[in-house]
């Protein structure tokens, strides 16, 4: 397969890019959403290395400056696609969607950025804010009522984890307010839900369990 991009850069530069990029624990489906983006073409399976040299110059650029050098865009597309990888590296194995609309109790359609699926069943949904203020109590609130609408509803029962991501930081009374309707919860095991909230910073997600 030729690949389309390297005259634009030539070996070295995307080679240097392949070379850095192997290393890291790219999910398959980053590839096929930055390749879309890229307008790239991406070898469907095989090693990283043959996969990464089938993309074309603008994939690899986009992938190292997201993945290796943590850079940041007006958009927030960057952080998104660096919290849609660090929550697949939490869920080996399994099926992880993004963009997926997940219908509550309430008969509300929910737009969830990120869902784990696990033998066709949802296991988690995860949140992030790439750009703006740190999240505040009124935003940890709304997180807490969408996700708790769905996993009362018929998607929602092997639901187990709800996750939100700011790479903004959080408000101390957007924290607590988390802490309080999480704790707020039966201790009935069917209605049992972890709510984490990962904060990026220094260029890693760190997690806290509410």
């Amino acid at each position: 397969m030729v690949n389309k991009g390297f005259p634009k850069f030539g070996m070295s530069q995307a080679g240097a890019f392949v070379a850095a990029l192997k290393n890291y624990n790219l999910p398959d489906f980053i590839l096929v959403l930055i390749a879309k983006e890229c307008k790239s073409d991406l070898l469907e399976r095989g090693r990283i290395d043959d996969r990464l040299q089938s993309m074309n110059d603008d994939a690899l650029e986009l992938l190292h400056r997201v993945f290796v050098g943590c850079k940041e865009d007006d958009a927030g597309r960057y952080a998104q696609y660096r919290f849609y990888a660090y929550v697949s590296s939490m869920y080996h194995k399994c099926e992880v969607l993004v963009n997926e609309i997940i219908p509550g109790v309430t008969g509300k359609n929910h737009k969830i950025p990120v869902a784990v699926k696990n033998n066709g069943m949802y296991i988690a949904v995860a949140y992030n804010k790439a750009i703006g203020n740190p999240v505040n109590k009124k935003e940890t609130i709304r997180f807490y009522e969408m996700v708790d609408d769905i996993k009362k509803g018929e998607h929602g029962t092997m639901m187990t984890d709800a996750i939100y991501g700011s790479s903004v930081g959080f408000r101390g009374d957007g924290l607590v307010e988390l802490e309080n309707l999480s704790k707020s919860r039966t201790n009935d095991p069917e209605n049992m839900l972890n709510f984490k909230t990962a904060n990026f910073e220094n260029n890693i997600y760190s997690v806290t369990k509410c």
